[in-house]
């Protein structure tokens, strides 16, 4: 901080550069100290939420981050024209929409549906409740990926089309803008 100090004291003779020294100083000044976690348990933190975090939130996550990016670059992708860019924006959101509703309810349906223990490992009584909570939470995940194969077309592309007819004015012939 010193260093900042000396060269807020220097003077160049000109107005201008003095009023960014002193500007930049506040700023320098203005960013709150912290203390610096140990990488350690940094990463003993991740590795915590990783073994917490079962696919159907990572969905949750992926679909809200999707939410609130993609239909702004839509929005402004400026290589189409504006109804196309409005039907390109409601086609997005409803697309993330269905995609996480159903993400989201199959992926956790079906890591509680391991907790029946249909697929249980051979070595279920050795394994440690941490180990089959993991091992419940992959393989809950992999049946999901296998049932999600079917309820692409029979839930999302469906719920999609519906989603985005509501988000656009028809004028009923198909969906084509007035």
């Amino acid at each position: 901080m010193a260093s900042i100090d000396k060269i807020s004291n220097i003077s160049f003779g000109n107005t201008f550069t003095s009023k960014v020294s002193a500007a930049g100083k506040r700023i320098y000044d203005a960013i709150p100290n912290f203390k610096a976690v140990s990488s350690e348990k940094f990463l003993e933190k991740i590795e915590n939420f990783g073994k917490k975090c079962t696919s159907d939130k990572q969905r949750l996550i992926l679909g809200a981050t999707a939410i609130v990016m993609q239909p702004v670059i839509d929005a402004h992708n400026k290589n189409v024209d504006e109804k196309t860019r409005e039907v390109s924006v409601a086609r997005t959101i409803a697309k993330i929409i269905a995609g996480t509703l159903t993400g989201v309810a199959i992926r956790w349906g079906c890591i509680k549906a391991m907790d029946m223990k249909i697929f249980k490992p051979s070595n279920f009584s050795k394994v440690t409740k941490d180990a089959f909570d993991q091992y419940k939470n992959a393989m809950g995940t992999i049946v999901a990926l296998v049932v999600m194969m079917f309820t692409n077309f029979l839930i999302d592309a469906p719920l999609t089309k519906w989603l985005t007819n509501i988000m656009i004015d028809k004028d009923g012939t198909g969906g084509d803008r007035k």
